[in-house]
């Protein structure tokens, strides 16, 4: 049986725990505030984020060494939830190329009205991440083939997380594309691409 010393200090690692995570939530979040408010005008400082956050710099640097830190996870963590969604949506579908069509309109959705101001701003912020930055930064697209593998095997690719990661690179670098020139992705554009993806899962 436990004794009382280590149940009191099991209880208040949970309870620093669950502090700690509240504080990376509330500084993600104030981030993505600070960044979308100033859109490509100029980026924030730390002492912006934690203002907004209602927290301490030293709150700040307790989880991240550095702002491109922050910025790393900031996109990690857009991708993570992005990646949810395209997932819940894909599920809606029956068929192969049905999850297919819905995985391309839910990508090039980002560059769509407000949240194509919101992507903007944080990737332009992420223009500056240093090579050498402590938070891992995973590209998105990397995340997002994996929710390909699935219907490209089933459409019968040989090779389907190598169909999918060459898929996914195209389409989310054409999602930068309509982001940098400002446009959003015409209907047609979104049907061509879709097809694009479906005959490289089932090449003929």
């Amino acid at each position: 049986m436990t004794d009382i010393v280590t149940r009191i200090a099991q209880r208040a690692l949970a309870r620093r725990g669950a502090n700690y995570a509240d504080e990376v939530r509330r500084l993600l979040d104030a981030a993505l505030a600070v960044m979308r408010e100033r859109g490509t005008g100029s980026r924030p400082r730390v002492a912006d984020i934690v203002a907004a956050a209602g927290l301490s710099n030293d709150a700040f640097y307790r989880h991240f060494p550095s702002k491109d830190a922050l910025v790393a996870a900031l996109i990690e963590d857009g991708a993570e939830r992005l990646l949810s969604y395209l997932a819940h949506q894909m599920d809606k579908e029956v068929t192969a190329q049905g999850k297919i069509r819905r995985w391309v309109e839910g990508i090039l959705a980002q560059g769509a009205d407000d949240t194509a101001a919101t992507t903007r701003a944080v990737l332009w912020n992420a223009g500056t991440l240093a090579e050498d930055c402590a938070t891992g930064f995973r590209s998105a697209d990397v995340l997002l083939a994996s929710l390909l593998y699935q219907p490209f095997t089933e459409l019968g690719s040989a090779d389907p997380e190598f169909d999918a990661a060459l898929v996914a690179h195209a389409i989310v670098g054409k999602l930068g594309d309509y982001l940098q020139r400002r446009v959003q992705p015409a209907p047609a554009d979104v049907q061509r691409m879709t097809l694009f993806c479906l005959r490289t899962a089932a090449p003929a």
